[in-house]
């Protein structure tokens, strides 16, 4: 089981099948919406959740080990970001284009949105950032699918390393 934590003990546990997928949604989201830094290193972040690479059962992140930013602003627009992103895949954001049908997609989106909703930035725990740095951010694109690559990580998007 993999699991993402939200605050005040709240969390989306997923199998290894329900985290690929959610993966999966959320990059083809952040791909089409990210511009600024922060949203890349999310994108980086989202690239270290494929099992593909980093191993079955072993991804997930506390909302609270993010590095939301310097100002209240910063991490106001990091948080809009997100709830963007998750908007977008709530869409069904280019899902047509995916070799499966995501059935619990919907709801795994649902729950992270609400987690994303009620968790303020301001509890972050100042220094225990899992995000990667700024010279980590996936910056490069997947030309044959069309989202961020995981450099300087590896040679390939969730797409690639799933053999899509």
């Amino acid at each position: 089981m993999n699991v993402f934590r939200g605050g005040g003990g709240k969390y989306l546990e997923m199998t290894n099948g329900g985290t690929a997928v959610f993966v999966d949604v959320l990059m083809l989201a952040v791909s089409a919406l990210a511009r600024e830094p922060w949203h890349f290193r999310f994108a980086a972040l989202l690239t270290l959740q494929d099992q593909n690479m980093m191993g079955r059962g072993a991804v997930g992140f506390r909302l609270a080990k993010l590095d939301w930013g310097d100002t209240p602003q910063e991490a106001a627009a990091a948080k809009d970001f997100l709830l963007r992103v998750l908007d977008l895949a709530l869409s069904r954001h280019r899902w047509e284009e995916l070799t499966y049908e995501p059935p619990r997609a919907e709801g795994y989106l649902r729950t992270y949105r609400e987690m994303v909703e009620e968790f303020d930035p301001a509890t972050a725990k100042a220094g225990s950032c899992v995000m990667p740095g700024p010279q980590e951010a996936a910056m490069a694109s997947c030309v044959r699918h069309r989202v961020l690559e995981a450099l300087p990580f590896w040679e390939a998007c969730v797409f690639c390393t799933a053999g899509v």
